[in-house]
């Protein structure tokens, strides 16, 4: 026997403990249908994560506390920065002519109001940029926690207004402007770039939500340590969410209220097997993530 694999946990969480009697590569290939690669197996040990593992695990602890999870995930929605709906004004035919005929007239009398106009949207744009920063920003902290801790038994509701203490606040504020910043930076170079830094970037909410006082820069970089080699796999994730979606947008639209909990609740369940694999390969302590103090 060229390897031995010991398969140890339940649903929430696999550990394949691995120890390889060869170093040829193309022996080693049998492993791979059960998601283990080459640079896994010479770290020996490892949390390996599929769709179905931290699906049915999501799933699970929705059975336990569906309406809370259904409350915080309406929350997330209003202040994560979902696409709003469109408002399409609809006209007669005598009423488009109308304007038609009398377009260069309108055009004229607005001039005056054009410094007002613009003043409007302006400040518009500050007051929507204001409020995702200084509430949308510690909600979704909040609410990132809410899922970490369900996923542990714990459905305390206070969870969602975690961030709003003041000596976590402005951190959180500070870390989450920072991770906006740079995936801002990266999106003017090219598409791509842009959505790779954004999934390297996608576990910041929830560390902030374990240990809000960590640090800015250490927060991006815990991240992007956690998803190293793990991106694409999470972009399949999403998009394995797609046909959820579009079942709920049959339902006028209001279905896709009802799959936001499943998917936060995976994503959280994703998170909880990233941190554990951090901690084992030494990016990160238990304790600076806090996870032995209860607050």
């Amino acid at each position: 026997m060229l390897y031995k694999v010991k398969v140890t946990g339940d649903v929430h969480r696999v550990t394949f403990k691995v120890k390889l009697l060869t170093t040829n590569v193309s022996e080693i290939m049998p492993l791979r249908n059960l998601g283990l690669d080459s640079r896994s197996l010479e770290k020996g040990c490892l949390h390996m994560w599929t769709r179905k593992i931290i699906k049915t695990r999501a799933k699970a602890i929705l059975r336990l506390s569906y309406w809370k999870a259904f409350l915080v995930s309406l929350v997330l929605a209003l202040v994560g920065g979902t696409s709003g709906n469109s408002i399409n004004w609809r006209f007669g035919s005598e009423q488009s002519k109308s304007i038609s005929g009398n377009y260069s007239d309108s055009a004229s009398n607005l001039l005056p109001y054009i410094p007002f106009i613009i003043g409007a949207i302006i400040l518009i744009v500050i007051l929507v940029f204001a409020f995702r920063v200084f509430l949308g920003y510690p909600l979704e902290v909040g609410g990132r926690r809410y899922f970490i801790r369900s996923a542990q038994n714990d459905f305390d509701m206070n969870n969602l207004g975690f961030a709003f203490e003041k000596s976590k606040y402005f951190d959180i504020i500070k870390s989450m402007l920072w991770r906006a910043f740079i995936n801002f930076l990266w999106l003017l170079l090219l598409i791509i770039p842009g959505i790779i830094k954004y999934y390297a970037y996608r576990m910041v909410p929830y560390i902030l939500a374990d240990n809000p006082q960590i640090g800015y820069k250490r927060a991006l970089k815990l991240s992007t340590g956690m998803t190293d080699g793990e991106k694409f796999s999470i972009f399949v994730l999403d998009l394995s969410f797609i046909g959820w979606y579009l079942l709920g947008a049959l339902a006028f639209g209001v279905g896709v209220l009802f799959v936001f909990p499943y998917q936060n609740a995976t994503e959280a369940e994703l998170y909880l097997v990233l941190r554990q694999n951090a901690i084992q390969n030494g990016l990160c302590t238990s304790e600076e993530l806090l996870m032995n103090i209860s607050s």
